[in-house]
């Protein structure tokens, strides 16, 4: 089972990014997917949450519709398209995936089974 997490870099405040998140050794069609960041010396923050058919999506509070999350089943890939970046979203990105996670408890990293490596998000001032 492995979820690789790819896309990050350095972009500049106001640039967008899209992260990938590449599904392995599991029928990732039937699983929920989520995207969580962690900065340094910050708790796991959730950011976005997709169900299993892509029909419904989850956003963390302090996103305000910058962010999108969608996936394609048939590629095995969820992704987390990232617009108007700022300075404080940097963070390391981590995909991860559940079953079915609840919609009551979705934003808790201890609702998900697999988790991908993370990758780098660095947005410069």
């Amino acid at each position: 089972v492995q979820l690789q997490a790819s896309g990050g870099g350095l972009v500049q405040a106001g640039g967008s990014l899209r992260l990938s998140c590449a599904a392995s050794g599991f029928t990732f069609s039937s699983y929920d997917v989520a995207w969580f960041r962690q900065a340094p010396g910050k708790d796991r923050e959730f950011m976005a949450g997709i169900t299993w058919s892509g029909r419904n999506t989850y956003y963390g509070d302090s996103l305000k519709g910058r962010f999108t999350i969608s996936r394609d089943n048939a590629k095995k890939v969820a992704y987390l398209q990232m617009n108007n970046l700022k300075p404080d979203d940097t963070a390391v990105y981590y995909c991860a995936s559940a079953l079915r996670f609840n919609t009551a408890t979705l934003k808790s990293q201890y609702e998900y089974d697999y988790w991908g490596q993370g990758t780098l998000v660095t947005v410069s001032s």
